[in-house]
């Protein structure tokens, strides 16, 4: 449907003629993303799947089921974290545990497909040489939806069928659901992508929509319990939750968000139509090379400040979210012995409050080492948009430009674990101490995943990329991992396993020296390949 709109939409402002040459570019940018397609389909698909056995585990009855509903509608920080519960079955918890997560997800992945296949391509004078050929003003940005709109039908496909099994209507809808999601947020990522001037403004902006839409969810949510807040209906993430998969679904909902994609994605061609290749409607402001952009560090700073600003206001809000959410830790999970276990394998067999505080602790810690990889690839970013030789061609050296975004991506990780401790600490109200601890404690963990994230940028750049899968399995092998019960062998892949379960446990000093010894090795190592090899290779 949306590929017909998209096609009449060409016709009626010049024919055939603007989208000539979609399908060569369209199999252009499936042959790119042959990698990166593929694995976000099945991590966003597969953390669905894999949620039904595990809520099967710990509410294997239908009273454990309905003792559970009661207990999660009646916590405002638990509807807030991921909404409310719509009903007892095991479909409507896995709706209610990972549709909106899963909705995030596949929302990253379509604006991170369509920024790369349009203003990236352009920004790197790629879309200039191929539009020198025979490709129409609107090919590119139908070749980037499409490719969005591949993904996302895969997605849709895969949750349906495996969730079939718990009720055909309720496994569509929140397949259509998650895979709505997306396909708005890739067209709004088209909308930002005609309106600025770099790929990195683009995803940073259609990243911001979407966090601010699960901050309105979240506030929504939180206030009420059946949905129904005006906030929770702002935000396309409360959309989805009011999808109600498994729980009477209200099929018009999918009218909503497909009359937003179409209007957006209206919007987007006719931007597209309006602009020279390479231009944008809000151009760049320029800045003075001088006084506080004098040093690389400097300069390093100025473009990532914006990103710290966002992810540290990220972290504390999420603290003290988490942190509010600790005293009912109990009331949250009853007495259901399974849950139970889930938590402490988590957070250790330190008494349910500890455990259940250190389980949020290593969930920031998880999610930090997205910030870690995002900031070190930046330089990988710089310079493959060339960037860097201007940089690189004064008396700057590599090791110092480079070690500009790497104080900042370390730094900023352990700024991020303080203020997400500090939020953690006021929403708890006690414990400053070993929670502060705690938090600090996860940055080894984030710091090796960090020195990986060099290694790659530095020695192997084509496989930089890899990087953000390294901090996915990481992050699915610490979130699903204990509720999978899965062996002890496969929970040490990840760094995380062999930190020590604070606040609670005992602290344990060696692990924390080994991690730290990795990250530096392989932060030495990296820049090591930086200095030796050509640059943009």
């Amino acid at each position: 449907m949306t590929a017909v709109t998209m096609a009449r939409f060409g016709t009626r402002t010049g024919g055939s003629r603007q989208l000539a040459g979609t399908g060569a570019l369209l199999r252009l940018a499936l042959r790119r993303d042959r990698i990166m397609l593929p694995v976000w389909v099945l991590v966003v698909a597969g953390l669905v799947l894999a949620i039904p056995g595990a809520l099967e585990q710990s509410y294997g009855t239908a009273a454990e089921r309905a003792d559970a509903m009661r207990s999660m509608n009646a916590n405002s920080s638990m509807r807030a974290l991921y909404s409310p519960v719509f009903g007892d079955s095991i479909g409507a918890l896995s709706a209610w545990r990972i549709g909106v997560y899963a909705s995030v997800l596949a929302a990253a992945m379509s604006l991170i497909i369509v920024v790369r296949h349009t203003r990236d391509e352009e920004e790197t004078g790629r879309q200039e040489m191929l539009s020198a050929a025979m490709v129409g003003r609107r090919a590119p940005l139908t070749a980037a939806l499409l490719a969005a709109f591949t993904a996302n039908a895969a997605v849709a496909l895969l949750i349906a069928g495996g969730m079939a099994g718990h009720g055909f209507g309720g496994a569509l809808a929140l397949g259509l659901g998650v895979a709505g999601t997306g396909m708005l947020f890739a067209t709004m990522a088209a909308i930002v992508a005609q309106l600025t001037e770099s790929a990195r403004l683009a995803k940073g902006l259609t990243s911001g929509v979407l966090g601010a839409a699960y901050v309105l969810k979240a506030a929504g949510d939180a206030g009420t319990g059946g949905g129904e807040s005006v906030l929770t209906w702002l935000s396309p993430l409360g959309w989805v939750e009011n999808l109600r998969a498994f729980a009477g679904e209200r099929w018009w909902v999918l009218l909503l968000i497909g009359g937003a994609i179409l209007a957006q994605g209206a919007l987007a061609y006719d931007l597209a139509g309006r602009r020279d290749v390479g231009m944008s409607f809000l151009p760049t402001r320029p800045g003075p090379a001088k006084g506080g952009l004098a040093t690389a560090g400097a300069l390093a700073w100025r473009l990532q400040r914006g990103s710290v600003i966002g992810w540290v206001l990220g972290f504390l809000v999420s603290g003290v979210v988490f942190g509010g959410m600790v005293e009912g830790a109990a009331d949250i999970v009853g007495d259901n012995r399974n849950t139970r276990d889930i938590i402490e394998r988590m957070g250790g067999q330190s008494g349910l409050t500890d455990a259940f505080l250190s389980t949020m602790v290593g969930m920031l810690g998880m999610v930090a080492a997205l910030y870690v990889v995002a900031s070190v690839l930046r330089l990988h970013g710089e310079e493959t948009s060339q960037r860097a030789e201007p940089v690189l061609a004064n008396a700057v050296g590599r090791l110092r430009w480079a070690a500009g975004h790497l104080v900042i991506a370390f730094g900023g990780a352990l700024l991020l674990m303080l203020v997400g401790g500090l939020g953690l600490a006021i929403g708890y109200g006690k414990d400053f101490g070993p929670v502060m601890g705690a938090c600090l404690v996860q940055v080894a963990a984030i710091w090796a995943i960090g020195g990986l994230a060099v290694l790659l940028a530095g020695a192997f750049p084509r496989a930089a990329v890899a990087a953000w899968a390294v901090a996915g399995v990481c992050l699915a092998i610490g979130w699903i991992g204990p509720a999978l019960d899965l062996p002890q062998v496969a929970m040490d892949l990840s760094p995380y396993g062999h930190l020590p379960k604070l606040p609670g446990g005992g602290m344990e000093w060696a692990p924390i020296a080994v991690l730290l010894a990795i990250a530096a090795a392989l932060v030495a190592a990296g820049l090591a390949g930086l200095r030796r090899r050509d640059m943009t290779t």
